[in-house]
């Protein structure tokens, strides 16, 4: 807990020893080491910090969310922004920028122009796809998304790229109607908030509802505003409480009143939950599961070919995507196929992992796709009984327990999920650490019922016993 805390205090004892991390979050070794390379061979670019970004409409996205500080760069292809480099004011939004959005250089196209310079002999080894990469991933989509051609299912560079994309055009195709409301429902993933808090189109049309099981409220928020409202976005089920709601139920009100309705299933993916029919796009993360070796970041935005405005939202998303780097297109289509294998370990796991945990006498709270409160919304929706995916959150019961359980527990640690790996993280430290940290914070953590020291466990494919044994002895 130690370095958790000096991460994300930007401790140097604690991160001079970072060589990498998530790539939305820690920005890729090759792509420090290529943006070195031209902030040392670029006169103009003398003291100034250059962002090396994953397109050009990015890097102009980007400038002008900046402001005047900012200036676009372009060579060989590459694209990005430059500023001064004593502002640590705009480095910073222009971290968060890129990380909300997934906008950052993919690191093996970082790689290929390094190996192009001379600067890297050769590209990793890998085992990639040889044929149409893009075809291969699409084949096992439509598998896992029904109804779905290949024109409706959209690859995109990251998770939170389809996210960006699929919401900035639904904004503007509602905003074109007069409908600039839209509505959280539940607590959903950091980024996704950050987009829906700081783009719609002023502060009162961001509406955030508490309680996901709560149609009642929803129905009351619909009636209050009207024909203002432009959609609705839903993680089926939540991050990090994992909660169910009646997706039928949404999506009914939701095309009663003309809004529409963005679902994420990331949590458990979509080849668990059946989920497209009932929505007017599905945005989801394919490194989680369909890249379970942790290796890539890959996203999907999938559009329902039968909702009312597919024709305009596929041709408006698909102008808003940033694409796949062929190299990662690639690496996912040689990993896409185990899916389905990997996942049946994982739910043979989790189920296991799940059990102990419910029945542990240091163990609070356990919250899993199964959790009695939204069993019957998932089970709507899975494609199976066992269909759970791996994540489970937990609390502990003693009050101050966190640290002791944490620094004991012989697992990997980190955020993301859906790996083989199993990996555990104090997820609101990770996500939302000046939320935990200061008393405004926890309040409103408590009024969304987050306890500051739950717990995040993503169940790998390892034997189960070992997974459940270690566990057993951190809380010993």
């Amino acid at each position: 807990m130690r370095a958790v805390r000096g991460y994300e205090e930007k401790d140097p004892a604690i991160t001079s020893h970072l060589t990498s991390g998530y790539p939305r979050f820690v920005v890729h070794p090759f792509a420090r080491r290529l943006g070195a390379h031209f902030l040392a061979t670029t006169p103009a670019l003398n003291g100034r910090t250059l962002w090396l970004t994953s397109s050009e409409k990015t890097a102009s996205a980007l400038a002008a969310h900046l402001g005047a500080d900012a200036e676009l760069f372009a060579r060989a292809g590459l694209h990005g922004v430059s500023h001064p480099e004593a502002s640590a004011d705009t480095a910073a939004r222009a971290k968060t920028f890129l990380q909300n959005l997934g906008g950052f250089l993919s690191s093996r196209e970082a790689e290929d122009h390094l190996v192009h310079l001379g600067l890297v002999a050769a590209p990793y080894a890998e085992e990639t796809f040889a044929g149409d990469a893009a075809a291969e991933v699409r084949r096992y989509l439509r598998r896992a998304l029904p109804g779905a051609a290949d024109t409706d299912l959209l690859l995109t560079s990251c998770g939170m790229s389809a996210i960006w994309a699929a919401f900035r055009a639904a904004a503007d195709l509602q905003a074109s109607r007069g409908r600039t409301v839209w509505l959280q429902l539940g607590w959903l993933y950091l980024d996704t908030i950050a987009i829906l808090k700081k783009f719609t189109a002023a502060p009162l049309d961001y509406v955030y509802l508490r309680n996901v099981f709560d149609l009642a409220a929803l129905e009351r928020v619909f009636a209050a505003h009207g024909p203002r409202i432009a959609g609705l976005v839903a993680e089926v089920p939540t991050n990090p409480l994992i909660q169910t709601p009646d997706l039928p139920a949404l999506a009914a009100l939701c095309r009663r009143h003309g809004a529409l309705l963005l679902v994420d299933p990331s949590i458990a993916c979509v080849f668990n939950l059946d989920v497209l029919l009932h929505a007017d796009v599905v945005v989801s993360s394919l490194t989680k599961y369909t890249a379970s070796e942790g290796d890539l970041t890959a996203g999907l935005a999938a559009v329902n070919p039968a909702a009312p405005d597919a024709t305009e939202l596929r041709r408006r998303i698909a102008a808003e995507i940033e694409p796949l780097y062929p190299r990662d297109l690639a690496r996912l289509a040689a990993q896409i196929g185990r899916t389905e294998a990997v996942l049946a370990h994982i739910h043979a796991n989790t189920a296991r992992v799940a059990a102990f945990l419910e029945n542990h006498p240091a163990v609070g709270e356990v919250y899993w796709a199964l959790r009695p409160e939204s069993r019957a919304s998932y089970l709507r929706l899975a494609r199976a009984p066992n269909a759970t995916g791996g994540m489970i959150t937990f609390t502990l019961k003693k009050i101050g327990a966190l640290t002791n359980f944490y620094d004991r527990l012989r697992l990997p640690k980190g955020p993301s999920f859906g790996m083989t790996t199993t990996l555990i993280c104090p997820f609101m430290y990770l996500a939302h650490y000046d939320l935990v940290t200061t008393p405004a914070g926890l309040a409103e953590l408590a009024a969304s019922n987050l306890d500051p020291d739950l717990l995040r466990l993503c169940v790998g494919t390892e034997p189960a016993e070992e997974i459940i044994a270690t566990l057993a002895e951190a809380l010993e």
